[in-house]
């Protein structure tokens, strides 16, 4: 099963391709920039672009998306929905096989403890994956995390072995 993890955003957004039945897992991962200069609509437009892009190359079977949860920064909260909007609207237009996943269950998924910190989730994800490093940046490793914790999760996949 290919999955499209996305760790959403509106300046940065994470993506991160695998596919569970091939031995090497990652198929490609990096991140959606958007410039801070263009107006919010404009970048709706260009995530929402990109994204298409996306699903056209790599016509995932599913889509795993990390839900907002808690934002530190009040100015950023409502641009980070909007765009996660975009990013929901396109997934569901191009895959409609779509998951969502707290940071929480993120973190339970990939080292078993709810409460890890960012950097042992970078740790799990490089040596689930087989990479040499971890993934940069951060976004792209956050959306692989979001991937992987579909593969590990999901009932209707047997993925004991990743």
């Amino acid at each position: 099963m290919k999955i499209l993890g996305i760790d959403p955003g509106y300046a940065i957004i994470g993506y991160g391709v695998i596919d569970t039945t091939k031995q090497n897992l990652v198929i490609d991962y990096g991140v959606i920039t958007t410039p801070k200069e263009d107006s919010i609509s404009i970048r709706l437009k260009n995530i929402e672009s990109a994204l298409a892009s996306l699903f056209e190359t790599y016509k995932p079977d599913a889509v795993a998306i990390e839900e907002l949860f808690y934002f530190k920064n009040q100015k950023t909260v409502i641009p980070v929905a909007e765009a996660r909007g975009v990013i929901l609207l396109t997934a569901q237009k191009y895959c409609g096989n779509i998951f969502e996943y707290t940071p929480m269950q993120i973190k339970q998924a990939l080292t078993g403890q709810g409460r890890a910190e960012k950097a042992q989730i970078q740790f799990m994800v490089k040596n689930i994956l087989g990479l040499k490093e971890i993934p940069k940046p951060d976004d792209a490793a956050d959306a692989l995390a979001v991937a992987l914790t579909h593969a590990q999760t999901s009932p209707r996949l047997n993925t004991n072995k990743i």
